[in-house]
């Protein structure tokens, strides 16, 4: 069965496909020797610290400054605008992060005053509002200021799933460094050996470096049950960690597709509309293969069209789907949004 696709950057079932795409493009993209040093090719400012860690990116300028760039390097979004009191707290602290990141991630300032259409089409309803781009994708953040500690925190989580999908940071460290100079999981140091994340960073709530290490290379041999295992181990030994809970999610639905013969699953929810256990399994052929919205449409008219405990089935089923993918994915907002039309 083909790997799933189009997950957000905190997905772990595609890592090897992923991985091996993001090399290629930054291969053609930034020339010779990739993977090594600061990948930021145009000039690399973003290794000269401070000053070139924190970049203003007007609609001009996005498709350079962001999107390419986080072809080599992961690129932080801060959407923000003058009159926004909450905006001047936080923006401080991602700069100052951005700084004592030294290269290993870009900080992108977008007045959205200024960029109306940038803004638009990032949908952009409140501020300050937090975006990542990685491998030319914009994956949601977190919206409103958040202490500096949460902020690190949840940077470390970024980086630590970011070097998972084959980005080495820049030259603010050893490879494998996070901003503090400490490994992180899942990074090439980490993977030589085991690191011990700084609690004193925010880094608290991230997997180990061995349950990290032990989940990767299940999922690189396609030992999806070693991969399941070693995601419960992790999420038992660090609950309510983003990575662990969406790499569970993913590897049991790829756990599922896979028992299903999919012609004839989709034969069979053709042929019988009304048949619940057909319709969640398509959804799940389509989540599987990156068709998101037609697994949740799916699940969704299922629920339209059915009553008692047939409409539960179908709506727990679509609440699972919801946790593959971050909770603040706009997909998952639009049908959380009609799903709860449809009960109440």
């Amino acid at each position: 069965m083909q790997q799933p696709r189009d997950f957000s950057l905190y997905g772990a079932v595609d890592l090897g496909a992923r991985q091996a795409a993001l090399k290629r493009r930054d291969a053609a993209a930034q020339g010779p020797k990739p993977g090594t040093g600061h990948g930021g090719g145009q000039g690399g400012d973003a290794s000269d610290g401070a000053a070139g860690a924190v970049i203003d990116v007007t609609e001009e300028t996005f498709s350079t400054d962001v999107l390419e760039r986080s072809l080599s390097v992961p690129v932080v979004i801060d959407l923000w605008a003058e009159w926004c009191g909450p905006c001047k707290q936080l923006s401080p602290v991602l700069e100052k992060l951005a700084a004592e990141a030294g290269g290993r991630w870009i900080l992108a300032k977008i007045d959205t005053e200024a960029n109306p259409q940038l803004s638009a089409a990032l949908r952009v309803e409140s501020i300050p509002m937090v975006m990542v781009a990685i491998g030319g994708q914009i994956v949601p953040g977190f919206l409103g200021a958040m202490p500096e500690a949460q902020v690190r925190q949840w940077i470390d989580q970024v980086m630590a799933e970011a070097q998972r999908l084959g980005f080495g940071g820049g030259s603010g460290g050893p490879p494998g460094s996070g901003h503090d100079g400490t490994a992180h999981p899942g990074s090439a140091t980490a993977r030589g050996g085991p690191g011990r994340p700084d609690g004193q960073n925010g880094a608290e709530n991230l997997p180990s470096d061995p349950e990290l290490a032990a989940a990767q290379k299940a999922m690189e041999r396609g030992d999806l049950d070693g991969a399941e295992a070693a995601f419960e181990q992790m999420q038992a030994s660090s609950p309510g960690n983003p990575v662990a809970a969406l790499g569970l999610s993913q590897i049991r639905l790829v756990k599922r597709v896979n028992s299903y013969d999919q012609a004839r699953v989709r034969k069979a929810a053709a042929e019988h509309p009304g048949d619940v256990e057909a319709q969640i399994r398509v959804a799940d052929v389509d989540m599987a293969m990156g068709r998101t919205e037609d697994a949740f449409d799916r699940l969704i008219g299922t629920i339209r069209r059915t009553t008692g405990a047939d409409r539960d089935h179908a709506r727990r089923h679509l609440l699972s789907l919801f946790e593959v993918l971050p909770p603040r994915d706009p997909r998952v907002a639009k049908a959380r949004t009609t799903l709860s039309g449809l009960l109440f």
